[in-house]
């Protein structure tokens, strides 16, 4: 016999954090980059290019401005990337 689950209120309170449409573009970038070794390489190497083709037939909805940044860095590691992005989008 089923029984019903029940709910439990453990006192947690979930809320929804706002996101800007860039930000969330630029987290799917490097989503995509961490989760797949030849897309990671792709952006390191190729940049315009990984943005072009986009990830599994998603588009990264990025600005002009994002996009050029992406593609004016030239670094060897993700991380790299990812710290020249950071310090670059700080300004």
């Amino acid at each position: 016999m089923a029984t019903p689950q029940t709910y439990q209120n453990y006192g947690l309170s979930l809320t929804t954090v706002e996101t800007p449409e860039n930000i969330t573009g630029m987290n799917k970038l490097f989503a995509a980059a961490i989760v797949n070794n030849q897309f990671c390489q792709l952006l390191l190497n190729t940049p315009e290019v990984a943005l072009r083709q986009g990830y599994l037939g998603d588009a990264f909805d990025l600005t002009f401005e994002e996009q050029a940044l992406i593609v004016s860095i030239r670094a060897k590691s993700l991380p790299e990337l990812a710290q020249q992005v950071n310090k670059a989008l700080d300004r």
